[in-house]
């Protein structure tokens, strides 16, 4: 059954359909929520992400940026009562996922069931987790988040925090994909850097670092386990190295270090 907090933001947004377009307030409270979150925890960004939200605060009024604000409270709402891709299905409920922009997102259900061939079980993770105090997580299609969420779920279900011991990168060409797993990672305080730009290609146009991430002192902690790697291992995406955290997650992945899969068809992978 349906959450009603995401039936309530549903009504949210539909109260914009009749003066603006529904896939350009979703995308605009999208962009503006991810700023509002990332200038919270990532003070080097914050100038330039502020002068754009400026920018769009304008075309709305008052009332209409109350609304986004409720919206805000009501994914935080729904993320507490039960983890999942809120924002994936807030799209598809909206009927932003038609076939002139054809963008789809992985029902929650699929990636739930992938997440638990993944990870094995729990004596497998809280081996890998021991050899080095954390596991890592690439996903180089992100998405609106739902593959890394339900992998938090089921790390959760087995009694480990996940918190503490995940750390996540994902990747996603699309802007509004990015700023959507932002995001739910956020609220769900997983360690994790998003970033903007194309695997296949290893360009990146921008970041976004989550607050557990800065708070966890992931930046330090993945680079002196990068240091102490056991066996060599390739990673199922090689990050290019701008000079900033995602130059340090790169090398990291190339480092040796404990490898953990659930076959070599998977999108996602742990090691």
């Amino acid at each position: 059954m349906q959450s009603p907090h995401i039936k309530a933001i549903v009504k949210l947004f539909e109260t914009f359909r009749y003066k603006h377009d529904l896939y350009g307030v979703f995308s605009d409270w999208n962009q503006c929520a991810a700023i509002a979150l990332s200038n919270a925890a990532d003070l080097t960004r914050y100038e330039k992400r502020e002068a754009r939200y400026l920018e769009i605060v304008r075309k709305y009024e008052k009332v209409e940026l109350e609304t986004f604000s409720t919206v805000l409270g009501e994914v935080t709402l729904a993320l507490e009562e039960r983890p999942q891709d809120v924002l994936g299905t807030i799209f598809h409920a909206l009927e932003l996922h038609n076939s002139t922009r054809g963008q789809f997102f992985t029902p929650y259900s699929i990636c739930s069931m992938m997440a638990r061939l993944v990870m094995g079980t729990r004596e497998e993770l809280q081996q890998k987790i021991e050899e080095r105090g954390f596991i890592c997580a690439e996903e180089p299609a992100v998405g609106a988040g739902a593959m890394v969420i339900a992998l938090a779920e089921a790390i959760k279900e087995m009694g480990i925090n996940y918190q503490q011991c995940l750390h996540v990168t994902a990747v996603d060409i699309d802007p509004r994909a990015v700023h959507m797993s932002y995001i739910q990672f956020t609220l769900m305080h997983i360690p994790a850097v998003v970033l903007q730009g194309n695997s296949l290609a290893m360009t990146v146009q921008d970041e976004w670092h989550t607050l557990a991430h800065v708070m966890g002192n992931w930046r330090s902690r993945l680079a002196k386990a990068g240091n102490e790697g056991e066996r060599s291992v390739r990673p199922s995406i090689e990050m290019p190295e701008p000079d900033n955290v995602s130059a340090t997650v790169a090398r990291i992945s190339k480092k040796p270090v404990t490898h953990y899969e659930a076959g070599k068809g998977g999108q996602m992978q742990l090691f």
